[in-house]
């Protein structure tokens, strides 16, 4: 029975050649991450000029026409044409779709605006009545609608400078506009006597209510207000189309090919002729203009985008070309090159590399082209015309061979035999030509069996027979080369077809879809090596079916982003992509064929909504089924580290709120505190994600991070001391060989590296300028000199640096999948490896770049995903550890053997002297000999092994082991659930470190009389934690559910703890142990407090709107909350117990009555003069001036007022603590600011005795202790965690370091300011360099097997600070 389902294997979209030029103006931006982004036929395009890379926004269906970046240059709107057109808001860095705005306009959106806080959006349909529509995007809500003009709108803009006006143009007519409530009310613009009236194309806004407009016979007018008071004349030879607005001044761009710059004032600057310059051409038309800095981007009527650097202003870079106006059918592709060949009704054939997603040849014809063939050795390409003409090239310099004109209708078809003897040659006149390709194509035969026009052609394989489809779906055969029509079934059995490019016939019958035309499907190739076809048709799809495809309903993989019909699709030589083009469109997408289900692929394509399965049964996210992976590792390549939002931007979105900052700076605000905290302590390892990121430093200390802290801990006095140079997650971290220095890279737009020195807590240098996203692993030279980083970009790009000077040595694109490990030589450090899925590959230095080889395997099997590496005892020698378990023996590049060593993947590996250390999931620490022949000893990490003195408790028996290291007698072993232990040499274990697993950290509560936390999370546990000195986990549950929050009975005797799936438990606080449970609500439980003095009454809320309140004596639900329009997020009683505060997402205030529930409405005045048993409460006056200024971009997750109701804590999703004081009335209160939470900090709790803040982050999963300080008690040192100036009168609170960030030029230099104030010298600037023996310190440990055994010699410790200050008065 023939398979029915959807082929396992997949396209995805890797390049889109094109650009919507006609017919559409001012769609062609930079976004803030310096991409561009434009649209092309249904999909949006961001590409990266840097990397030469695309992404996708494929959320539409139709026709994309028009588009608007946000005021923050994140987020872009775009809208498309069609019956029932949409507008999508979507971001521009993760390419998924925000909010879609719908079923208000008909058939298409002409344009759109952002408003300057980028909160309205404004779009003009192209409806008879050109309706306006402003639109609060966010909610997608219709704020207003009018009818705009009676004709065409070309340009519409809000007034950056009065909030509620706008300015429309278009046919004969300028219009003003005013918002007032829901009202938009127009007034025409008053040409007079000074100017023309003139259809107006194009209009920018500028200050005291002028705006400049952009006419039709090239002249700009200037308005004040509604009337005409100048014009510039002359601007433009001809219409001009564009006009940008930016902090420089204006660029318009116009028919004339010339691009000119105005200031401020709109004087002339300068002008750029296109049409004058290298690539410019007689009829070059300009639509689209973008200046900022100095860099302009020009989009035109060709389907062009230039690039213009205005001190090279006569060398424009073409950045992207595509067909120009008129249908595009023809495509052929080359057939041992990957080439693709086009020919559109642009009378132009271009010659597109696959490979470098380039335009590398050009030709016009005489005539509209609607076919093309390439001959089998590759030297000719005919290209069939619609005069019923046929012109034959050379590939190689696109010069004529032969013209043949045969027919009078259009030539829809042509292919040459497989040996290359003979064309043939389809017309719409329902004939076929044969024609002798060494006879100078001669014609040598003819086929007139056909009724209709010829759609389809193949040629058998021995190049007798020729098989077609026409107009009428007949499917005819014919004997080659004289075209004598073959009716024979027999004759026909046997006949092997050198492609299948026919849409009729049994092998096809599958892909046709109930109710279809017959010419409903434009094209088909078969890859028959594959077993799989694609499919192009009339409504825009590509379809991927299974070959052959014998049985009605068939299902298949369908892929959109053409806007029309899909005119022809084909498979490249190696079928390694498949082109498509479309006809209305112009556009040529390439698609890259993915020949199974691999996670990597799956991963890539799930989040496109458009990118699904259509009639299949199996989904592309659905990767239960893939064996390459171990779940650990699937789960670990599922994590994104983008960021809506960086901490980068900050300086950026404040900028972008100067109207906020000065009506703020002009009201007189509350000072911030004189109190403030200091990080003490911090729970929590990063383990889930990082490997190989913990280290003992040259004194004995140990070094970690998590969060964005590296932490310096001394496990004998159980304290730690922070590096609090970082501002997002620190994902990796290397020591320095003399085991003193440190790396750490972080989460990042554009990420950077920070080198500090582990005693003084010092930055030494900060490498910026290279890494997008992310750094995921970072290696020290075995000289310190080197190091070496990779990205998370989408290229994994590697760069090795010199990092005392802050330079760039060389830099290259790692791997499109993600690399875990990098590791240079110790031998050579021009030499380095890279590891990761499917991955193994070795380096070497060239110049500016580095050469790479891959891990050759051989015989020995298939490239394994490798998750650890080392070199050994020769440069040649490496060791890899691989998903699977194994750890790979490695001479120079090839695979010599392979060791069973774990059983699961071996996650850390670590190279001595005379052995080697692995570390797996399977929990298990094994010794090897220098050979990996011999497991000289293994140490399984149990609770039974576990030393009296540990800090806390083991979840659980072999957890998986992401990172080990050797030191002073000891190993030392990181695990994935977020615990540090270290293994002694006799056996026993001892638990150093703890915190959360993966998943979000939200519940934290404070003991009401006891230094005594308690922490619930999404990884299902419930803990308590010391906040005493002793600093240690005390106990823990597992749950069935993972949790939000908690909280302890006024006795401190309960414990309440809110689970996800909508139940509650209250449990015993001392053993954990169930006291009682509910479940009365399906969605998760946001908060739950116990009302004050006996506890009597548990509040408990949900995420489905309710708070229900039960009698904790009769565990009842005795009262239920209703009334809140959206899910709850805070919750405080009154002292009484009779009064239930409540804050709501929808940011609501409301108040109950206890027991019952019934709602009350309370005047803001009243409610200070309430006496709160708690206060954690966001909103409300009392607490206005705790919303920054960017308060849309970031939420105030978390509060809490001291007891002595004079500080308030607040922790938000910028990952900041701060410190307000109460009540902080009025707009953007000043505060103290702290950071060391890496992303959203969710909760923040006081102890009963305000001596310590408690804070927990989200998504860092760590707990932080913060020391109170108060106001004259101050440490004079400086202060670990950042504080905002005291006098800062304008920024709301922001410090001056940020606005310092905020204008640092980033060259690729080492930074001695980061964010907070650093000490010390820059290195390059130091007198001298400390010598080996200064910086040693002590003795450096050699690691022999037998030395494992022994305890390693020490100076003391007195001895090395006396060193260490010798260091200093050198340094």
């Amino acid at each position: 029975m023939a398979d029915r389902s959807a082929p396992s294997c997949h396209l995805r979209l890797e390049w889109v050649y094109g650009y919507r030029g006609h017919q559409c103006r001012n769609n062609l931006y930079y976004t803030a991450a310096k991409e561009i982004v434009y649209f092309v036929a249904g999909v949006g395009v961001v590409y990266s000029p840097r990397e030469h890379r695309q992404k996708f926004y494929l959320g539409h269906q139709d026709d994309i026409i028009s588009l608007a970046l946000h005021p923050e240059r994140v987020l872009v709107a775009t809208g498309q044409v069609g019956k029932e057109p949409y507008i999508c808001v979507w971001d521009s860095y993760t390419v998924q779709t925000v909010s879609v705005l719908k079923d208000v306009h008909t058939h298409g959106i002409a344009c759109l605006a952002f408003d300057l806080d980028g909160q309205r959006l404004v779009s003009v349909g192209l409806d008879s009545k050109n309706t306006v529509c402003v639109w609060d995007w966010r909610k997608g809500k219709l704020l207003s609608m009018a009818p705009g003009h009676t004709d065409r709108i070309f340009d519409i803009s809000w007034d950056l400078y009065q909030p509620n006006k706008l300015v429309s143009c278009g046919v004969k007519h300028i219009k003003f506009w005013s918002l007032c409530g829901n009202s938009l009310t127009p007034k025409r613009g008053v040409f007079g006597k000074t100017g023309d009236l003139q259809t107006i194309l194009c209009l920018a806004c500028a200050r005291d209510e002028v705006t400049y407009s952009g006419a039709l016979n090239g002249d700009i007018y200037v308005w004040k207000g509604i009337n005409l008071v100048r014009t510039i004349q002359g601007a433009h030879a001809a219409g001009i189309f564009s006009m940008n607005a930016c902090e420089e001044g204006f660029a318009t761009g116009g028919r004339d090919g010339c691009v000119r710059l105005w200031d401020l004032n709109f004087k002339p600057i300068t002008v750029i002729d296109l049409r004058e310059t290298d690539q410019g051409y007689k009829g070059l038309s300009v639509r689209s203009v973008c200046w900022r800095g100095d860099h302009i981007l020009v989009g035109t009527q060709d389907s062009e985008i230039f690039e213009i650097v205005v001190h090279e202003r006569n060398k424009p870079f073409l950045i992207m070309q595509g067909h120009c106006e008129g249908e595009l059918w023809a495509l052929a592709v080359h057939p041992t090159k990957p080439l693709a060949m086009t020919g559109s009704d642009d009378r132009s054939v271009r010659i597109w590399s696959l490979i470098d997603h380039a335009l590398i040849a050009r030709c016009n014809m005489e005539e509209p082209i609607r076919c093309a063939a390439v001959s089998t050795d590759g030297i000719h390409l005919a290209l069939g015309m619609k005069d019923g003409s046929f012109t034959v090239l050379r590939v190689r310099d696109m010069t004529e061979v032969v013209h043949i004109k045969d027919r009078k209708e259009a030539i829809h078809e042509l292919k040459y035999s497989p040996d290359g003897n003979f064309l043939a040659v389809g017309s719409n006149d329902s004939s076929v030509d044969i024609y002798g390709v060494v006879q100078r194509y001669k014609k040598v035969g003819e086929c007139i069996g056909s009724l209709s026009f010829i759609t389809h052609m193949d040629w058998s394989s021995d190049s007798k027979y020729l098989q077609t489809n026409d107009g009428n779906g007949k499917r005819l055969f014919y004997r080659m080369p004289g075209g004598k029509e073959v009716t024979n079934k027999e004759e026909l059995k046997g006949i092997q077809w050198a492609s299948w490019t026919c849409v009729s016939g049994l092998e096809v019958n599958g892909i046709w879809p109930k109710y279809s035309d017959i010419n409903d499907i434009n094209s088909v190739d078969a890859n028959f090596i594959g077993q799989v076809m694609v499919t192009a048709d009339d409504y825009g799809i590509v379809k991927l079916f299974r070959y052959p495809c014998l049985r009605k309903g068939a299902k298949f993989k369908k892929y959109l982003g053409h806007s029309a019909h899909v005119t022809n699709v084909r498979w490249s030589h190696d079928h390694q992509w498949v082109v498509s083009i479309g006809g209305a469109d112009h556009s040529v997408f390439q698609w890259k064929f993915v020949p199974d289900r691999k996670l990597k692929d799956t991963l890539h394509i799930a989040p496109q909504e458009s990118l699904v399965d259509s009639n299949s049964d199996e989904s592309d996210s659905d990767q239960s089924d893939v064996p390459e992976l171990d779940s650990e590792i699937e789960q670990e390549t599922q994590i994104t580290y983008r960021r809506q939002v960086y901490k980068e931007d900050l300086p950026q979105l404040k900028e972008q709120c100067k109207e906020k900052r000065k009506s703020a700076a002009s009201k007189r605000r509350e000072r911030a505190p004189g109190n403030s905290i200091r990080l003490h302590f911090v729970h929590g390892y990063r383990g889930y994600d990082c490997r190989s990121n913990l280290f003992y430093t040259q004194t004995g200390e140990i070094v970690y991070h998590v969060a964005a802290v590296g932490v310096v801990y001394n496990r004998q006095q159980n304290t730690q001391r922070f590096y609090l140079g970082h501002d997002d997650d620190i994902l990796c971290l290397a020591i320095h060989p003399l085991k003193d220095y440190v790396a750490t890279g972080q989460v990042g737009r554009d990420s950077s590296i920070h080198i500090w020195d582990t005693e003084t807590i010092k930055p030494l240098s900060v490498l910026k300028g290279y890494h997008q996203y992310g750094v995921c692993a970072v290696d020290f030279s075995a000289d310190g000199k080197r190091l070496a980083s990779v990205g998370i970009d989408d290229n994994h790009t590697i760069v090795l640096w010199d990092w005392k000077k802050g330079e760039k040595l060389s830099a290259v694109r790692g791997s499109k999948d993600k690399i875990f490990v990098v590791k240079i030589n110790p031998y050579m450090p021009d030499k380095l490896i890279t590891v990761g899925i499917k991955h193994m590959k070795f380096w070497r230095r060239a110049g500016g770049g580095l050469i790479g080889r891959k891990g050759c395997i051989g015989a020995l099997g298939r490239t394994d995903t490798m998750m650890c590496a080392v070199y050994g005892w020769t440069e040649e020698m490496a060791f890899s550890g691989t998903s699977t378990g194994d750890v790979c023996i490695w001479r120079d590049v090839f695979l010599i053997k392979t060791v069973k060593a774990h059983d699961g993947p071996v996650f850390s590996m670590h190279a001595l002297e005379k052995g080697f250390v692995t570390g797996g999931k399977d929990g298990v620490v094994a010794l090897w000999d220098d050979t990996f022949e011999r497991c000289l000893k293994t140490y399984a990490i149990k609770r039974a092994a576990l030393a009296p003195g540990s800090k806390g408790l083991l979840l659980e028996d072999n957890p998986s082991i992401r990172a080990i290291s050797l030191g002073h007698g000891h190993i030392l072993v990181g695990t994935k659930n977020g615990e540090i232990l270290e293994v002694d040499k006799s056996g026993p274990i001892t638990l150093l470190v703890q915190g959360h697993m993966e998943g979000e950290v939200w519940g934290l509560a404070t003991h009401p009389h006891l230094p005594i936390c308690a922490t619930v999370s999404d990884d299902k546990t419930l803990r308590i934690w010391d906040l005493s000195p002793s600093h240690c986990m005390l106990a823990v549950r597992k749950l069935k559910k993972g949790g939000r929050c908690c909280c302890f009975s006024p006795d401190g005797k309960a414990l309440a703890v809110g689970l996800n799936d909508g139940s509650f438990l209250i449990v015993n606080a001392d053993t954990l142990e169930d006291l009682v449970s509910f479940q009365h609500r399906k969605d998760v439980i946001s908060e739950i407090r116990f009302s004050p003095g006996a506890g009597k009454y548990l509040a408990v809320a949900s995420c489905d709107n309710f708070v229900d309140i039960y009698n904790v004596m009769s565990s009842k639900r005795v009262g239920i909350c209703k009334g809140a329009s959206s899910y709850i997020t805070h919750m405080d009683w009154d002292i009484r117990g009779k009064l239930l505060q409540v804050n709501t997402g929808a940011k609501e205030q409301l108040f109950f009555e206890a027991p019952r529930g019934k709602k009350q409405t309370i005047p803001s005045l009243e409610v200070e003069k309430i006496g709160w048993a708690s206060w954690t409460s966001v909103l409300g006056s009392c607490c206005e001036g705790i919303w920054p200024i960017i308060g849309e971009v970031t939420d105030v997750t978390a509060s809490c007022l001291t007891s002595d109701s004079k500080v308030l804590a607040t922790g938000d999703d910028f990952g900041f603590v701060k410190l307000f004081r109460y009540p902080a009335k009025g707009k953007f209160g000043k505060f103290k600011r702290y950071v060391a939470h890496s992303t959203h900090v969710t909760n923040v709790r006081w102890t009963y005795d305000d001596s310590l803040l408690v804070t927990v982050g989200g998504a860092d999963t760590s707990l932080m202790l913060w020391t109170y300080e108060l106001e004259g008690h101050r440490d004079s040192r400086q202060c670990d965690s950042e504080e905002s100036d005291l006098d800062s009168e304008e920024d709301g609170g922001y410090d001056s370091d940020v606005t310092r960030e905020n204008e640092i030029n980033y060259t690729i230099k080492a930074l001695s300011t980061n964010i907070r104030p650093m000490f010390g010298i820059k290195p390059h600037l130091q007198q001298k360099e400390p010598t080996l023996d200064e910086r040693q310190g002590v003795v450096r440990f050699q690691f022999f097997i037998s030395d494992l055994l022994l305890v390693g010699h020490c100076h003391s410790r007195r001895n090395f600070r006396q060193i260490m200050w010798a260091k200093k008065r050198d340094l």
